[in-house]
């Protein structure tokens, strides 16, 4: 069985999905692997170094993706998807609730496709868990922006000059990015406070040194899969109010907060942003599903009433070395569950993760969600 792995074409994209460490021990179980020359560039990874680990390279893009099994990063868009046949399994971050054009495209082809981002949040299936994998690079890299950005010390500095207070970091949303962002911003001396409507969340916050904020929303807002509930509009706009007078107290506000297939919700107003120090940063980790600043505008740095604004898109990208040795051994824990000891491809849908993860099967979308996103009739 052979497992291609094409060079990633997206915009920005400097990930691969296989690095030479999981390309060897694919190999050496047996498998074939191909790799389109110049894949692993972008995450400073020589041709070399696959050739080294016994992969076979080859310069047509079309011999990578007559694989039995196709490996990426970022979805396939025009000519990728136009490459896939119906014998072809797909692996990637496809975008099923937020893709519908190419995942009806993908579904057209006949090709069997599998989601990185659909695989069930299960104790089961953490070592494939690659959104919490990207997240943790996400939050870590948002920690130094805000750092860089702000042009103040970080930590407290006794001096004979006198003494400088730490900066203050406020994190909205205490999820694996949110979690990574507070203890970055701690290692670097802030004194920082996380925000989640979940309350279960709190003594993780508070294990890492950081003041849990809290507001009566009404209610646990915890939901499905670890993610947190959408508020409804009496909820947002008292959140919105009493959030507004805590980021005015702040130098740098991190947000990551996301409602799967959903816009980001607004948790800073721009209120909420006239309130902030002259020289203050927001660094909104959800400016790919719109931003959680109502002033961000995705992929840019803008300066709002004094304040700097960067909603930065594909962060795990700007550390692609790391990024894709996570990734990869993301996608060689799902691979374990497709392919037999033999080394044959062997399909268990009855297993949760393999049918949670599938989103285009047989020429249909099966994944119920990408169905509605996609506008598909419900089975």
């Amino acid at each position: 069985m052979r497992i291609g792995v094409p060079k990633e074409t997206a915009e920005g994209e400097r990930r691969v999905a296989l690095v030479p460490e999981v390309a060897k021990k694919l190999i050496s179980q047996g498998l074939e692997v191909v790799v389109q020359r110049g894949a692993g560039a972008g995450a400073l990874i020589p041709d070399s170094q696959y050739e080294e680990a016994g992969a076979v390279l080859s310069d047509d893009p079309e011999t990578v993706y007559g694989s039995d099994v196709v490996v990426k990063v970022a979805a396939p868009a025009g000519e990728e998807i136009e490459r896939l046949h119906s014998e072809t399994v797909l692996i990637g971050f496809l975008g099923p609730l937020t893709n519908a054009d190419g995942v009806r495209a993908i579904a057209q082809t006949g090709a069997m496709s599998f989601a990185m981002e659909a695989i069930p949040r299960i104790s089961r299936a953490q070592s494939m868990d690659a959104l919490s994998s990207q997240a943790n690079i996400a939050g870590y890299r948002a920690a130094l922006i805000g750092a860089q950005e702000l042009g103040r010390f970080y930590p407290m500095l006794m001096t004979a000059a006198g003494t400088i207070r730490p900066a203050t970091v406020l994190v909205l949303g205490a999820g694996v990015a949110g979690l990574q962002a507070i203890a970055t911003a701690r290692r670097l001396g802030a004194v920082v406070q996380g925000f989640d409507v979940r309350a279960a969340v709190k003594e993780q916050v508070e294990s890492l040194g950081a003041h849990f904020l809290e507001f009566d929303l009404g209610g646990d807002m915890e939901g499905a899969g670890g993610y947190a509930k959408e508020l409804t509009p009496e909820q947002q706009a008292r959140q919105q109010e009493l959030m507004a007078e805590a980021i005015g107290k702040v130098d740098v506000v991190i947000t990551t907060a996301l409602v799967p297939g959903r816009r980001a919700p607004i948790l800073v107003t721009e209120e909420a942003v006239k309130k902030m120090k002259p020289g203050s940063v927001i660094v909104d980790l959800a400016g790919e599903q719109g931003g959680n600043c109502e002033l961000s505008e995705p992929g840019e740095a803008v300066v709002r009433h004094d304040v700097k604004i960067l909603a930065p898109l594909n962060v795990p990208s700007t550390m692609a070395e790391h990024a894709s040795q996570l990734y990869a051994r993301n996608v060689e824990a799902l691979l374990g569950l497709m392919i037999s000891e033999e080394g044959r491809l062997e399909l268990d849908f009855d297993d949760e993760v393999i049918a949670g993860a599938c989103i285009t099967r047989g020429g249909e979308i099966v994944h119920e969600g990408a169905k509605a996103a996609a506008g598909a009739p419900a089975a």
